[in-house]
Parts: structure tokens; C-alpha cells; sequence
């Protein structure tokens, strides 16, 4: 097993003016940016970073349309069914005359779906559910700093990079596999 000698450098910025510049700056000289941590949503920072289009838009539709299919079942069945009435001697559910009394049930259904769905997606894709480990490296980031992480090898230039772009304070951690006791004994072996 071999030690590598790559290190994760943060910059700490405190605007975020000078972190879309930094970002600029650090992407036209071909630096990989691993992740940025942001107290709020800033505009624009997805197309900096050359990030795809969300695809939760589309999960939208489909959950949407569970919403609507289950709202239609649920309708169907309860006025069929569970409860069947006579009324007026009518059918109890038809596309004609009955079916405006339905529709808000189906769109409140459609949309309550869509959302909660949405919700649960978005917190198991980014790993943000109950009982998961936080993954912010710097608690300052959730209140009022931006942070631009780096994983290199070449430490001291992402600190220059860092500190001349204006980052506040430059923090590097190691991220070097460490090999345990047994693992020297048996390559040396």
C-alpha cells in the first residue's frame, strides 16, 4: 500500500462577490474545485463550477403523476366501493357530470406528491437525511463564509492561488491514506 501525498486545501472567503471571482480566477488556470460551501444560494455558482441541470424537475412530473393516478384510484374507489351512494341516481363517478366535484382532490394530491417527494429525493441524493454524518468542514459556512475546496498535491500553489485571490484565512488538511501496522509489515515481508 502506498501513502499518496494529495491534501484538501480550503479557502475561506467572506463575500460572495469574492468567491464567484475566486472561482473565476480559479477555474481559467485549469485548477479542479472539488466542492464550494455557501451559507445561501448564490446566483450563478452552478455555471461557474460547470455544473449539468438538475434532473429533479423531471422526478417532478412522474411523482406529479402518481399524485394524480392515486387521487383518480382513491375517488374511483371510495365512490364505487367503500362508500357507494345513489345519488339523484346518477353514477357515482363519471368524467361528465361528477367529475368537477373530484378535481380539486386530484390537483391537491398531485401537488402534495410532487413536493414531498421532491423533498425525500433531494435529502437521500445529497446525503442530508436523518441520522447523517454533516459534511461541512467548516461551521462558519452555514452562517455568514464560503469555502472553495481543493484536493492537490501541490499545496503551496493553492494557497497562493487562495490567498491571491483574497480568501481570508487558507486551512489544509491531510487527506493521505495512512497504511495500518500490518499492512508495512506484510509489503516489507
Amino acid at each position: 500500500m502506498s501513502i499518496t501525498n494529495t491534501k484538501i486545501v480550503y479557502g475561506l472567503y467572506g463575500d460572495d462577490d469574492d468567491l464567484l471571482k475566486a472561482i473565476k480566477v480559479i477555474r481559467n488556470k485549469g485548477i479542479t474545485i472539488e466542492e464550494v460551501y455557501t451559507p445561501f444560494p448564490v446566483h450563478g455558482l452552478d455555471k461557474l463550477l460547470g455544473l449539468k441541470k438538475t434532473r429533479i424537475s423531471d422526478l417532478a412530473f412522474f411523482y406529479g403523476l402518481f399524485g394524480t393516478t392515486l387521487a383518480s384510484t382513491m375517488t374511483w374507489f371510495l365512490m364505487n366501493h367503500d362508500w357507494a351512494q345513489d345519488i339523484g341516481g346518477k353514477p357515482a363517478f363519471t368524467w361528465g357530470q361528477n367529475m368537477p366535484a373530484f378535481v380539486p382532490i386530484m390537483f391537491e394530491l398531485t401537488v402534495f406528491c410532487a413536493a414531498h417527494f421532491m423533498s425525500l429525493t433531494y435529502l437521500v441524493r445529497n446525503k442530508m437525511y436523518p441520522g447523517a454524518k454533516a459534511q461541512n468542514p467548516d461551521p462558519r459556512t452555514t452562517d455568514d463564509k464560503f469555502m472553495i475546496e481543493i484536493h492537490t498535491a501541490d499545496v503551496d500553489a493553492i494557497k497562493n492561488v487562495f490567498v491571491e485571490t483574497g480568501a481570508e484565512e487558507v486551512t489544509v488538511k491531510s487527506d493521505a491514506v495512512q497504511p495500518s501496522v500490518n499492512n508495512l509489515v506484510q509489503e516489507e515481508a
